[in-house]
Parts: C-alpha cells; sequence; structure tokens
C-alpha cells in the first residue's frame, strides 16, 4: 500500500507548536517517500468546533511550510459514509444501545469482576431483557451504540513504538447525541482516502487496538502506525496553554517567525540546517525520531 499520509486537526482551538510538530512529522513521513499528504479537519464535536479555528489552524500549517495533495476534507460532510458503516455493523450483529450515564459507568467499571483498562465500558448493557430495553426507552434518555468488543486481544506493531497489544472494550461509534464517535469516524476516513500510513501523536497509541479492529470488523485493510513522541513542557508534562508562549502567535510577539519555529521544532531531529521543505523531505531519517 502507497504510504500516503495526512494531518486531521480537531477545530476547537488554535494549534500549538506541539501540534505542529506532529503535522511536519506527519508531513514528512509521505513526502519522504514521494506519497500523497491529505488533510482532513475533524469536526464532528459541533459544541466546540469554530468556523474561525479552523482557519487560523490551515493558515498556520501553512505558514510553516505545509501543502497538502487536493482540497481540505471535513467529517461533517461525510455523515453518509459513517451511517453505512454504522448500518454494517448493525447487520452484522456486533452494536447493541447504551443508556448509561458516565457516572454509572465509572461506578460499574469499580465493581467489576477483574481488571479493566482505564475507561473500559464493563458491558452493563451488554445483554439486556426486552424488559429491560422497554424500561429504559420509557425513560426517554436517548441511548448511544457500542460496539461488541468483547475484550479481544489486537497486537500490531507500530514503526516507533515496536509492538503493541491492546484490549477491545466494547466502544461507543454513536453518542446519544446522535454525534459519529471518532474511532468509527477516522477508520471510515482513513479508508475511504485511502491512507496507508497514519502519523500522529503518541496520546493516541491506546486508540489504534479498538480502530484496527473495527477496520477489520468492516472488511478494512490494516493501516501501519507510527505514533510520534508529544512535545512537553518546561515541568515534563503534556505542552498546553499553561506553559507560555505555545501558539505562531505568541512565538510571532517575541520575534520569531514561522520558519525560525520550524527550525526549533525539527532540530531535535536533526535537521535544523535545512532551510525547503523538499530539502527536509529528502534528509527525513525516521530513525531520528526519539
Amino acid at each position: 500500500m502507497r504510504p500516503d499520509g495526512r494531518f486531521a486537526p480537531s477545530p476547537t482551538g488554535v494549534l500549538h507548536v506541539g501540534n505542529l510538530r506532529t503535522a511536519l512529522l506527519a508531513w514528512l513521513f509521505a513526502r519522504s517517500q514521494e506519497a500523497r499528504f491529505l488533510m482532513r479537519v475533524e469536526d464532528l464535536d459541533t459544541g466546540r468546533v469554530r468556523s474561525e479555528f479552523e482557519d487560523q489552524q490551515l493558515a498556520d500549517l501553512a505558514a510553516v511550510g505545509l501543502d497538502w495533495d487536493g482540497p481540505v476534507v471535513r467529517q461533517s460532510e461525510r455523515q453518509e459514509l459513517y451511517a453505512d458503516a454504522l448500518a454494517r455493523l448493525d447487520a452484522a450483529g456486533l452494536l447493541y444501545r447504551c443508556w448509561c450515564t458516565r457516572a454509572e459507568i465509572r461506578e460499574a467499571a469499580s465493581a467489576a469482576h477483574g481488571p479493566l483498562p482505564e475507561g473500559a465500558y464493563p458491558g452493563t448493557c451488554r445483554e439486556l431483557t426486552a424488559a429491560e430495553v422497554a424500561e429504559r426507552e420509557a425513560g426517554g434518555r436517548p441511548p448511544a451504540w457500542r460496539v461488541r468488543g468483547g475484550g479481544a486481544q489486537v497486537t500490531f506493531v507500530d514503526r516507533l513504538c515496536g509492538e503493541t497489544t491492546g484490549e477491545v472494550d466494547d466502544f461507543v461509534v454513536r453518542r446519544n447525541d446522535g454525534a459519529y464517535a471518532y474511532n468509527l469516524a477516522v477508520v471510515v476516513d482513513d479508508a475511504d482516502q485511502e491512507i496507508g500510513e497514519v502519523v500522529r501523536g503518541a496520546d493516541l497509541l491506546d486508540s489504534t487496538p479498538r480502530q484496527l479492529w473495527l477496520g477489520a470488523q468492516l472488511g478494512l485493510r490494516a493501516l501501519t502506525y507510527a505514533h510520534v513522541p508529544l512535545m512537553l513542557g518546561p515541568d515534563g508534562a503534556r505542552l498546553a496553554k499553561r506553559h507560555g508562549a505555545v501558539t505562531l502567535a505568541d512565538r510571532a510577539e517575541l520575534g520569531q517567525s514561522a520558519t525560525d519555529v520550524r527550525r526549533e521544532l525539527l532540530a531535535p531531529f536533526g535537521l535544523a540546517g535545512y532551510e525547503t521543505m523538499e530539502e527536509l523531505a529528502e534528509h527525513f531519517d525516521p530513525t531520528a525520531i526519539r
């Protein structure tokens, strides 16, 4: 499979330099292999997304030198694809409705027999009787839709993190407000856009077994992955606004150009001495990422 790549920001705020570094690395992985690089806006969380954030994010990405192939794709315009995938999973008997609140999930997980992965759903609504379903329907609370993951074990080899095994719980694929969940949308999108290699932050490593499992249930090709290290603040915690000058606008106020920022971000990977994006792609070495 051609190693076409992508970057997929959520327009819920301004990108910080850690996000920009991940985007640069995703671009370098693709372009160094003469592959396509696509831009996808993950805007399904309608309560938080803002068009002005999308505009600023795309402008900042272009400012540090990124280009992409074809038009920007937006998840909000792809609802039919997600609906079709959901219907296929339902027809295969892989879905069930769940009425649990977050508090109920936490309580059930703490009382479950045996250890559960952090955040895993304990299966409370998996085998409800007809009477129990009717009772919940009468309550008026709309249900979420979950897959029957059944604790499946999925092992994959990440290009940077090595062999990783994760357990697949009964995760949500459609929320109770009707929005399609990230894990469903990203699997459908990557397949539809013919992405070959996903390069993203290491914070998403734990979600990969779920996505590989879901793709297999939908009959989709397995992708390869490279989860890059997160950028940390001076205190060793994940970079955030509290760490000070973390956006391009912040850095501009300090007298740094977007090119200066790009040079700083790529310096740890032996790329500080190259000025053009073409030179960066030519000399990029994935083994330098630690």
